[in-house]
């Protein structure tokens, strides 16, 4: 099967006022991505925007493919244009994806804002061993509350404004949780994606804790395949790029 495939546009659903629900029908067969993995997405038609943007893929069924977004620039902008029946080209999955936690471990979940995005069909795998720590800067940047409550986890909710849900922001919640339970902290693996800021801080408590995981880093991206090293980052073993090596690193390995 190969990795460049057409699509159809069969939901384009506003989420709020910024973030978008994108629902593909692939008119082709497809490889089954990897929880993290990510997808070149065609934008427009014509040269202008010239470059795909990557988005990890929230969930995939037998049926569809489902991508969240949020309108920062020119081609998300057409993007929160598509319509239902348009066709667009797409490329992957690309890039490596979360590795499944180890019998006897539990996964902590750590999301921020669309970084849940990432996180999602890895949450879906592993409803009944999760614990699902998600923040974002007000009520309205949180996402698929309803599709995570209902896949019966263990979900604390939190904002910056503490407008809604715990009080605290996500690395001082992630902290308090391993303070409560002593018996989880020596086994628990992370998996976080979201901001830069927060996945330093829950880095940093993961280090001091020795505690093991996974994060998925967000870069801008030209090609998608490590072909024009716009998207290297460093770390411990050197600089590595983001859509080849990645996005998904070993925590400890990124240099914060």
């Amino acid at each position: 099967m190969n990795r460049y495939f057409k699509a159809e546009i069969t939901k384009n659903l506003p989420l709020n006022s910024k973030n978008n629900l994108l629902t593909l029908f692939p008119l082709e067969p497809v490889i089954d991505p990897e929880p993290g993995q990510f997808y070149m997405i065609e934008v427009s038609d014509s040269y202008n925007p010239l470059l795909k943007r990557p988005f990890c893929c929230l969930r995939k069924t037998p049926d569809n493919m489902q991508f969240l977004f949020t309108v920062r620039g020119k081609g998300t902008a057409l993007m929160k244009e598509f319509r239902k029946g348009q066709v667009i080209h797409l490329i992957g999955p690309l890039g490596s994806g979360y590795p499944e936690a180890r019998k006897g471990c539990t996964p902590v979940v750590i999301a921020g804002g669309t970084g849940i995005a990432s996180l999602f069909s890895f949450i879906e795998r592993t409803p009944d061993s999760s614990r699902v720590i998600y923040g974002a800067k007000t009520k309205d940047e949180l996402l698929m509350l309803d599709e995570l409550r209902k896949a019966g986890i263990r979900l604390t909710v939190c904002t910056d404004d503490c407008s809604f849900g715990e009080e605290g922001m996500v690395d001082q919640i992630f902290m308090n949780f391993l303070r409560s339970n002593e018996s989880i902290r020596t086994s628990c693996v992370l998996y976080a994606c979201g901001p830069r800021p927060m996945l330093r801080a829950v880095a940093a408590i993961a280090r001091d804790n020795n505690i093991k995981g996974y994060a998925s880093l967000e870069e801008n991206m030209a090609c998608g395949f490590g072909a024009c090293l716009g998207c290297a980052v460093n770390t411990v073993k050197g600089y590595k790029r983001v859509c080849k090596e990645g996005p998904v690193f070993p925590i400890q390995e990124i240099v914060w």
